[in-house]
């Protein structure tokens, strides 16, 4: 029989064996029990004096909602049910620890006492109506909610019929994605004669309904095991089983391994792969306020040494250095199996996670930037990152296999290149694999677009210093225009074309990729980025953004989208004229966004499919739109023959000098000639009144004179 120290109604406890679920309950009254095996490590008799974690679980949750910023600073729970089913005699018991001898139809919200459980965590029970006009305000209720309580009556089979039937579809018709528990009231009218095991009658209903936490069966009028509804209620909210534990696979979450191995790790200081004696007290103190006595510390590597004892060196719970990865997993799971989610939960939030099991919003710096300002790197991040290349380069090849880049973010909650923007956005070696180059390419990029997302993650990769100090925010291009050079490192290029004019063949080439003569439309944006080597051995960061032709009218419908864009470069197929014409009328569109909201950018012109005939007046056209616009000449490329003529330094040559390559449209050059007549209009203006004024002032001081020497 295990006892829940924490509450002062004891009852045995059964867990769902047939789900083999050793999160998900049922409760009740005198019911024999047994503990099932949880799938990937055996059994353990686990006595609470060999761990502090049990036997101190009230202070555990004290500390927890005292100290972790992850905790909800309260819990609504709503509950509903059919009429007659003991929903408000479960609430006014539950508050007073009397049995009410009426109670009105709908008791208003309530709120328990805060220190009425351990976690010390608000409780507002919400009671519901049961007739059928009042549906929409239940509905409304329960979308509100943060964990539900369905009710039936023990004594009336039909009411716990409607709970599959009507009421926890109605759960999922409102999309109410909370934890469920289901509470069989009015237990001691239950006829003695049909008694039917809790495990027999709801076993059925979790397996379909996976939303169902916890099952228990109370009665208000003889006092049993009245809190414990809300207790298991607030419990599922503040310690949710679902991040935690994959119900169909019966196994530890991926992102609940990464967290706990990435804590493991910053708790072994001297890094040898085990926590030593002193290493584990540490920890415990961290998250428990409670140290553990030797005696203890022995107990707890006893019984993982004898449950874990590996055949191999990866696999053993403990080794001579102390408790290892493989063993603080393994404690972390047994707690999950004995239903004991708060002490892996005060663990998590203790190392700043929130429920989602990601570092909480408080923890990852924010950066305000002007739109023209770009964010980078620093130089100590940049350095830490190519130790951490080399590090995991294990083969020393200069080539980071997907195992290794795997391992890298082993401890972040999963690797942040798997999806847009950021998967396949670099060159890849010739084993599919990244060069160190192309590593610190993807930083660059994930930096430039989500500086708050790329601290997070160097957080988690175990960045040693100040998360917010390894990002910079650049100068303003408004400023860098004004002194005429740019101190990026990194370089924003927007790629504009219409179709078929081979900017995709363009933005493939810069990262690797083969030429290919079947054309694909582009639809979305997509991003490539590499390192550009420049004379005198400097190397810049080009990220180019290709945009569809299709994207470009709702691109420029955001007066600052042309902010964070160092340079654009505007591609046409040059053996067809009505190519370079859709590509000028782009050009035009763009240097006239830039004119209007002021973040004018320098621009190139790409000459693309070099290897074809040009179109006639190809030259005279291009000389002709260049001259008029004060910008290159296109760069004839091919890159079919793979002859890209420098174009890339060419870009990142441009992006360096941000005052010049700048089109102005016909409309940008008269509004000039219009604010140069109107300012010099002025300045001939102000200067015949100066005058006036000077000569109004002589005179008024030659007239003084003369009536003085009058």
């Amino acid at each position: 029989m295990i006892l829940h120290s924490s509450l002062p109604l004891i009852s045995p406890i059964y867990n769902f064996a047939t789900a083999n679920n050793p999160s998900r309950k049922l409760y009740k009254e005198n019911y024999n029990f047994t503990l099932p095996l949880y799938n990937s490590f055996p059994l353990i008799e686990f006595s609470c004096f060999l761990f502090p974690f049990l036997s101190l679980r009230i202070q555990m949750a004290k500390a927890a909602a005292a100290a972790n910023p992850g905790v909800k600073s309260g819990v609504r729970i709503v509950v509903a049910g059919d009429r007659g089913t003991g929903k408000s005699s479960l609430i006014v018991t539950a508050i007073s620890d009397t049995f009410p001898s009426s109670v009105p139809p709908v008791l208003p919200p309530t709120r328990m006492p805060d220190d009425f459980y351990p976690d010390r965590v608000p409780i507002t029970i919400i009671d519901t109506s049961s007739k059928a006009e009042d549906a929409g305000k239940v509905a409304e209720e329960l979308k509100r909610a943060d964990a539900v309580v369905l009710t039936y009556a023990c004594d009336r089979p039909e009411t716990l019929d409607r709970l599959s039937t009507f009421w926890l579809p109605e759960l999922r018709q409102l999309e109410v994605k909370v934890p469920v528990i289901v509470v069989g009231c009015k237990l001691d009218l239950r006829d003695e004669n049909q008694q039917v095991s809790l495990e027999q009658v709801m076993s059925p209903i979790m397996q379909q309904f996976r939303e169902i936490e916890t099952c228990i069966e109370c009665s208000a009028f003889k006092h049993i095991q009245i809190p414990e509804v809300f207790y298991y209620a607030q419990k599922a909210v503040l310690h949710p089983t679902g991040p935690l534990f994959d119900q169909e696979s019966q196994t530890l979450k991926p992102r609940c391994v990464r967290a706990l191995k990435r804590i493991f790790i910053l708790c072994d200081l001297d890094r040898d792969g085990a926590l030593s004696d002193a290493e584990l007290n540490e920890f415990q103190v961290k998250c428990f306020n409670a140290p553990l006595q030797p005696s203890e510390i022995v107990g707890v590597k006893k019984v993982v040494e004898e449950k874990l004892p590996g055949g191999g060196i990866n696999d053993r719970g403990v080794n001579e250095r102390g408790l290892t990865l493989t063993g603080f997993l393994f404690l972390h799971a047994l707690f999950i199996e004995k239903g004991r989610l708060e002490t892996t939960w005060t663990v998590l939030r203790k190392f700043g996670y929130n429920n989602d099991i990601k570092l909480a919003d408080e923890i990852i710096p924010s950066f305000k930037r002007a739109p023209d300002q770009s964010a980078e790197l620093t130089s100590e991040a940049v350095e830490y990152l190519r130790n951490i290349y080399e590090l995991f380069d294990s083969d020393n090849d200069n080539n980071l296999r997907p195992a290794e880049l795997e391992d890298i973010f082993s401890t972040a909650p999963e690797s942040p290149w798997e999806e847009p923007p950021y998967k396949d956005a670099a060159e890849k070696t010739a084993l599919n694999g990244l060069s160190v180059n192309a590593f610190l390419s993807e930083w660059a990029l994930m930096t430039l677009l989500d500086p708050s997302r790329a601290v997070e993650n160097l957080i988690y990769i175990g960045y040693p210093g100040d998360a917010a100090a390894a990002v910079r925010l650049t100068r303003r291009r408004r400023l860098d225009r004004k002194k005429q050079q740019s101190d990026r490192n990194v370089f924003h290029c927007f790629v504009f074309g219409p179709k078929k004019s081979g900017k995709s063949a363009l933005v493939n080439s810069f990262i690797g990729r083969p030429f290919y003569d079947n054309y694909a439309p582009t639809t979305e944006e997509s991003y490539a980025v590499h390192v550009v080597d420049l004379p005198g051995g400097i190397k810049k960061t080009l990220v180019l953004r290709e945009i569809p032709e299709d994207g470009v009218k709702k691109l420029l419908l955001n007066k600052e989208s042309l902010a964070p864009c160092d340079i654009a470069v505007f591609v046409y197929d040059s053996s067809d004229q009505s190519s370079w014409k859709r590509a000028t009328e782009l050009l035009v569109e763009v240097a006239s966004h830039g004119e209007d909201t002021g973040y004018e950018v320098p621009c190139l012109i790409v000459a693309a499919k070099d290897d074809l005939n040009s179109f006639p007046m190809a030259i005279q056209e291009s000389t002709r739109v260049s001259q008029d616009m004060g910008i290159e000449a296109p760069v004839p490329i091919s890159s079919k023959m793979g002859d890209t003529n420098n174009v890339f330094r060419r870009i990142v040559t441009a992006a360096e000098h941000p005052h010049l390559s700048i089109p102005e449209t016909e409309a940008g050059r008269s509004r000039k000639q219009y604010n140069r007549l109107v300012n010099r209009s002025l300045m001939i203006v102000s200067v015949g009144a100066a005058v006036a004024i000077v000569g109004l002032a002589a005179y008024r001081v030659y007239a003084a004179r003369k009536n003085s020497s009058g």
